[in-house]
């Protein structure tokens, strides 16, 4: 079964690379940013839902299930790719944007808060890697791999076995209810069939540290944006307590649960997201 990823797809260069993106919609800009080995599809149940007011773009960021490699020299840190999200928020020449960010792509987006607060006009945190959490101790093997060689083409080709993808260590438990095997295809072929995607993998893993989320969240308390934390307590990798930590700190935040999901909120529970956010904006 195809899957219905809602919107057009586009290209936009930058300076980092072409960065590929999908579109849905017209009205206040919402960007869509998403985590490791997933891509802007994650958000395709939820951009639905707002399209009648808002402009929704979601990238395909470079953490390994982008089809568009980018050259080799290009800044893979965390803050490497906040400043990506932000010229690639200027480059839509829209003025600041609502920022809505899951899992990795939680960790970029408090660096674009508290590094580039003037593309965002708003901030929506959903299920993310905070503090000293990132990446949460289940993932961190993923940054052993990258630094062998070999390992990441050995471990993304074994990703072609269904039955792979689905254990406790890789999908298995970010989403409450099973992903669709199309879904788990299109995030895992990238790095699986392309070295270049696989060399950005490796470089945004051997970037990844909990000193920039530990930096970012004593200058959050700078960023006065509103801000909505949207937050699954059931997840086992994204605790509550980094969602409280994180609405304590932002001076303009609240906090909203989202009840029967996991860490893919926008998988397991996208109607509810989408009129959070819809709810906010309003």
């Amino acid at each position: 079964m195809a899957l219905d990823l809602a919107g057009t797809e586009h290209d936009l260069s930058l300076s980092h690379g072409t960065v590929r993106y999908r579109q849905l919609g017209e009205g206040r800009p919402v960007v869509f940013i998403h985590g490791l080995l997933v891509d802007g599809a994650l958000w395709r149940k939820v951009t639905p839902h707002l399209s009648d007011g808002c402009r929704c773009v979601a990238p395909d960021l470079p953490l390994g299930s982008h089809r568009i490699a980018l050259p080799a020299d290009a800044n893979l840190t965390p803050p490497g790719l906040a400043k990506l999200v932000a010229d690639f928020i200027e480059a839509l020449d829209t003025g600041p944007v609502t920022l809505v960010a899951n899992d990795t792509g939680g960790a970029i987006a408090q660096l674009v808060a508290t590094r580039h607060p003037d593309v965002l006009e708003r901030l929506v945190l959903t299920n993310c890697d905070a503090y000293e959490n990132f990446l949460p101790p289940m993932f961190r093997p993923l940054q052993a791999a990258a630094r062998v060689p070999g390992a990441i083409t050995a471990l993304m080709r074994s990703m072609r076995f269904d039955r792979l993808r689905r254990l406790p260590n890789a999908y298995g438990r970010l989403a409450k209810r099973p992903l669709a095997s199309e879904l788990l295809d299109r995030w895992t072929e990238p790095a699986r069939t392309d070295p270049g995607v696989r060399r950005d993998l490796r470089k945004v893993l051997a970037g990844i540290s909990n000193r920039y989320t530990l930096a970012a969240a004593e200058r959050l308390a700078d960023f006065d944006r509103p801000t909505l934390i949207a937050w699954a307590p059931e997840d086992r990798f994204f605790k509550l307590r980094h969602a409280e930590g994180l609405a304590s700190t932002l001076p303009n935040a609240r906090l909203e649960r989202v009840e029967d999901s996991w860490a893919f909120v926008p998988e397991d529970r996208p109607d509810r997201l989408a009129g959070l956010i819809r709810d906010f904006l309003d």
